[in-house]
């Protein structure tokens, strides 16, 4: 008789806690604070939120006041909500390069080194790589700049009319990147080359704006929701408009963030510890993302909800969105499991093409194993106001966008409250 009012007992409680949830969800996540938050982070005087302007530095501090307000934990005790790191921005290069004796003109060679000194040859331990005629030249230099090894890439002049792309390295801001050396030349497999180059740079400060929910029973096992709060700033103007105000890429999905942040803060009985990042600096690279995975033992991350743009209907309309990367776990289908007798339903990445699953901040902890995805509902192959200043709040729908948020709130809660562990993702089988 007491085994049977324990079960009893259990099954009323579980019940109980199901129905508060609900409750829950449609308390804290409402439709008007959803747009309330929306349109704080799009608005004109947050200036499209570029790195580096005081736009981005006024949607951070609006981050911490709802972080503050929810009841978060800073990731360190004792310490801010900002995480604080450096890039380096390229300022000015003096550079020579002999390849078997011969010079080799500046046009024909790009340094990417966060090295201010490079005295480099054959015998310095970079990998010696060639892209040869007739070969994919995006794809082969994609591959190799994935590489966490110094490289000398030496390019065949058949991509002679692609080099000077490559001038981007040179520009392109750093953080713990590996060296590569482009080189433009016939000669593709040389005996001996030399490399002297004299770099300085001015060291840019960015933050990512990070709060915790400790875990009530396992601690120590990270669930993490996140999205980029960055976007593209004041730019080309496009009928008359330069404000890239990226109400949909990605205030949604810093807006999403804030609201699962007040919803489990609100219920206080998440098992594991649950992390709510804001990551900066995406658009120009995904550093914030990149910065950030390396503070944590990717063992310890169960998961990762990254959500990014979901502000528009999928292709399939509403209470609908697609999760990338979603045959590489089992994440996708325990969320769906989750959302089991309600209208909404997560589907597969249609956009398998576009690779999504690598284009975002999920991709830096997914390529350490963790089932890191990023959820959207972003067409893809059809999106008028991505990257335009025509991404503004009155394109959204912010109905929608709101049983999104609840949908990955409902969806998550096995995994939050430790019942789930989805399972890693297979790096081997990464590209």
């Amino acid at each position: 008789m007491r085994f049977l009012k324990t079960i009893l007992l259990l099954v009323l409680t579980a019940g109980i806690l199901v129905v508060h949830a609900q409750t829950a969800l449609e308390k804290i996540i409402t439709e008007k604070e959803v747009t309330r938050i929306e349109n704080i982070l799009a608005a004109d005087d947050m200036q499209g939120r570029r790195v580096f302007t005081p736009g981005i530095e006024k949607a951070a501090g609006f981050i911490i006041d709802e972080f503050k307000k929810a009841g978060l934990q800073p990731l360190i005790a004792g310490g801010t909500y900002r995480q604080n790191f450096m890039m380096l921005k390229p300022e000015h290069s003096i550079a020579s390069l002999q390849i078997d004796g011969k010079g080799i003109p500046a046009n024909q060679f790009i340094i990417r080194s966060q090295e201010k000194n490079l005295d480099i040859n054959e015998n310095s331990g970079y990998t010696q790589v060639t892209i040869p005629a007739g070969s994919d030249f995006f794809t082969h230099l994609l591959e190799l700049l994935q590489s966490n090894h110094n490289q000398i890439i030496f390019i065949d002049t058949a991509f002679t009319k692609y080099f000077p792309r490559l001038s981007y390295f040179s520009r392109q801001f750093l953080q713990n990147a590996a060296s590569a050396i482009f080189v433009l030349t016939a000669q593709t497999h040389p005996e001996h080359f030399q490399l002297k180059a004299q770099q300085t740079f001015t060291e840019m400060p960015l933050s990512n704006i990070v709060g915790i929910i400790p875990g009530k029973k396992l601690p120590n096992e990270y669930v993490i929701f996140s999205g980029h709060y960055d976007h593209l700033g004041i730019g080309k103007p496009v009928n008359g408009d330069s404000l890239y105000n990226g109400a949909n890429d990605d205030a949604a999905g810093t807006t999403a963030v804030i609201m699962l942040a007040k919803y489990y803060a609100h219920l206080n009985n998440n098992a594991r510890t649950l992390v709510f990042a804001a990551f900066t600096a995406e658009e120009i690279g995904e550093y914030g993302s990149a910065y950030f995975s390396e503070q944590f033992n990717p063992d310890a991350v169960k998961a990762m909800f990254n959500i990014e743009m979901i502000g528009t209907e999928s292709k399939w309309g509403t209470n609908s969105a697609y999760i990338t990367g979603y045959d590489k776990t089992d994440m996708g289908q325990i969320m769906q499991r989750n959302l089991r007798g309600t209208p909404f339903t997560f589907y597969p990445d249609p956009y398998t093409e576009q690779n999504l699953f690598y284009r975002s901040d999920n991709a830096t902890l997914a390529k350490k194993g963790v089932p890191a995805h990023t959820i959207s509902t972003s067409k893809m192959d059809n999106e008028p106001n991505y990257h335009k200043p025509s991404d503004e709040v009155q394109t959204l729908n912010l109905n929608n966008m709101t049983a999104i948020i609840r949908a990955i709130a409902l969806s998550a809660q096995s995994i939050v409250n430790g019942k789930d562990t989805p399972t890693r993702v297979d790096t081997t089988q990464l590209r």
